[in-house]
């Protein structure tokens, strides 16, 4: 379906289909990236926006532009280089931005997210060519309502993206670089769930940092201080929350890689109180249940068979504990104490016991009792002890599953589920390819980063067959519970919404079909991925009464209908000129842009004392 075809939905707010209405001409719409469209401009829209003469004579298509970006992408040197181009296509054009990520998903997704996106925020003050999204500075409080002020209206921004910058994507504090994470991360939602790009604000909280090799750079952008921690920390944090509600109160919130000790705490205190979302505590959980679902229905068993032990108790593998023992709590009919009893969480100390010192909350959940563990509390010791199906890893230490653990593991079940989540690749804690050696091809894998398929002789009588490994991506699923709740406009987002989403990612495992492909769908059906999650979260949010949004569907199709009408997709929409006269602010090119004109001149006017004069315009 072309994208100015008119549908039954054609008439809502967020439809991606039709005219866009723009209010500019000359470089101004050339320096809009959401109305750029360089060589693309038809002869009609070169005459009608004032054009010609800007622009070289040929018209070329979306495909012709998609093969040139290709092959300037392709001439970069090395993956950083080839990071940094994209993002100055991005400044540009925003659809053939999002054209090219599309048509090459598989080969630039590592590109523009993990783990190479971990080096341009570890080299942002050195890369950095122009700002994107907004600082907000934590000895400057009083400007935090005001600085997001200028990003929008209340109508304008659907979905945020916030970081502290303390723990990024595994390489650690990086102080204010953490804003490429917020901006890296919103493009996965645009690119992955169709958010509409023009519609989203990345946000960085600068606190300081403790990483000293920034502290010590010149170059360093950020504030050159310690990290700001206690009651001021947490009063910045509280009125970023609550400007950016009042300010945008049909916002969704995306807290990012912060620390350990505050993503849980944060996510916590505003959870019931605003609709809000922490990926690295929720969305790795979310994505690791449902590969844990679809390895259960392929070994032929049930939640209530589940003995997980999880290496590695930060934000991430506690994360994923709390949504492992709340499914198995909804499903069983079971209290959540009892559900923990069937997870066992083991960090640097050994086992997690009533003995370990200093366990945060969420960690003495877990706990088990320290007299029935004689101290023999190791990975291998509990491992050889509880006999587990499901085996996490999210401890960042290479090689931690050893050939000794996965042996001792795949003794006691036939199809053990073993997950080396921790990033960048180098960090695993064991490879497929070792995984499926050390247990005869019988172990279900899915990884934290992309690959390769692994060949070996296990297919029917020593046969040799592929099998492929699923990527743990919270891709797959954060996009989609974002979507659903901006469409929803809900209020919260529940257990059950979370619940939910797994569902409709496990639902889609290629491996019910074949126990050889993968225990997730990959990055390349994501958005189709996307509608079965959105449809599912929003689902669960009209069940629970916190969907705000009117006349959602209720039948699954027209609700999928609905769903796919409101996403971006990167294609050239015809432009409708307008009088700038009452036009919309994206007409005015005024998305996504810090101030205008007429809110400057409105600036000078009441310094000089002249709103009376001039009407206050």
């Amino acid at each position: 379906m072309s994208s100015d075809t008119k549908t039954k939905f054609s008439h809502l707010p967020l439809s991606a289909r039709g005219p866009i209405e723009c209010a500019v001409t000359g470089h101004s719409l050339l320096n809009t990236p959401y109305f750029n469209r360089g060589s693309a401009h038809s002869y009609e829209e070169r005459h009608e926006f004032n054009l010609t003469g800007l622009l070289p004579q040929s018209v070329q298509t979306l495909e012709q532009q998609v093969n040139r970006a290709y092959d300037q992408y392709s001439s970069r040197k090395d993956d950083l280089a080839k990071n940094t181009f994209l993002t100055s296509l991005k400044d540009q054009n925003l659809v053939l931005y999002y054209k090219l990520l599309q048509d090459h998903m598989d080969e630039m997704f590592s590109i523009v997210y993990t783990p190479t996106e971990g080096d341009a925020i570890e080299n942002f003050s050195r890369l950095f060519r122009r700002p994107e999204g907004c600082f907000l500075n934590i000895n400057d409080t009083d400007r935090v309502e005001h600085d997001l002020a200028e990003w929008g209206r209340p109508e304008d921004i659907d979905y945020i993206v916030v970081s502290d910058g303390e723990e990024i994507l595994g390489i650690g504090d990086q102080g204010a670089g953490g804003i490429l994470i917020s901006v890296a991360k919103l493009v996965l939602t645009t690119l992955c769930a169709g958010i509409h790009p023009n519609r989203t604000l990345p946000v960085v909280l600068d606190c300081g940092t403790n990483n000293e090799r920034l502290l010590n750079d010149e170059l360093y952008l950020g504030l050159r201080e310690k990290r700001v921690r206690g009651e001021k920390y947490d009063k910045f944090v509280d009125i970023f929350v609550e400007s950016a509600r009042k300010l945008f109160p049909r916002a969704y919130i995306h807290f990012e890689d912060f620390g350990l000790t505050n993503a849980r705490r944060i996510l916590e205190n505003y959870r019931p109180k605003v609709p809000c979302f922490n990926d690295d505590v929720q969305g790795t959980g979310c994505v690791t249940l449902a590969a844990i679902m679809a390895g259960l229905h392929v070994s032929k068993q049930k939640l209530s068979d589940l003995k997980m032990v999880v290496f590695g108790s930060g934000s991430a593998g506690v994360g994923i504990a709390d949504q492992v023992r709340d499914a198995i709590a909804a499903q069983g009919s079971i209290s959540k104490e009892d559900a923990s009893k069937q997870i066992w969480l083991v960090d640097k100390p050994g086992l997690l016991t009533t003995q370990v010192e200093d366990l945060s909350p969420a960690q003495k959940v877990f706990a088990k009792e320290a007299s029935e563990w004689d101290g023999k509390t190791s990975l291998l010791d509990v491992v050889k002890s509880v006999k587990p199906n499901v085996l996490i890893g999210t401890s960042t230490k290479p090689k931690a599953f050893t050939e000794e653990i996965v042996r001792a593991m795949a003794e006691n079940t036939e199809r053990p589920v073993i997950l080396p989540l921790s990033n960048p690749t180098k960090l695993h804690e064991a490879v497929p390819e070792d995984l499926l050696k050390w247990t005869n091809g019988k172990a279900l894998v899915a990884t934290g980063s992309p690959f390769q398929p692994v060949k070996g002789p296990w297919g029917a009588d020593g046969s040799e067959i592929e099998i492929e490994v699923a990527e743990c991506n919270n891709s797959v699923v954060f996009p989609g519970i974002g979507l659903g709740a901006v469409l929803s406009r809900a209020s919260q987002v529940t257990d059950k919404m979370l619940v939910a989403a797994v569902e409709g990612v496990a639902d889609l495992s290629p491996a019910l079909k074949d126990d050889t492909a993968p225990l997730l769908p990959g990055v390349g059906v994501v958005r189709d991925v996307s509608v079965r999650v959105a449809r599912k979260v929003i689902l669960a949010a009209v069940e629970e009464g916190v969907a705000t949004e009117k006349d959602i569907p209720s039948n699954n199709d027209e609700l999928d209908e609905w769903i796919r009408e409101q996403m971006w997709s990167p294609s050239y929409r015809p432009l409708k000129r307008v009088s700038p006269t009452g036009a919309s602010r994206q007409a005015k090119a005024e998305l996504q842009v810090v101030g205008t004109l007429k809110q400057a001149e409105s600036t000078v006017a009441e310094k000089l004392g002249l709103n009376k004069w001039t009407g206050g315009s």
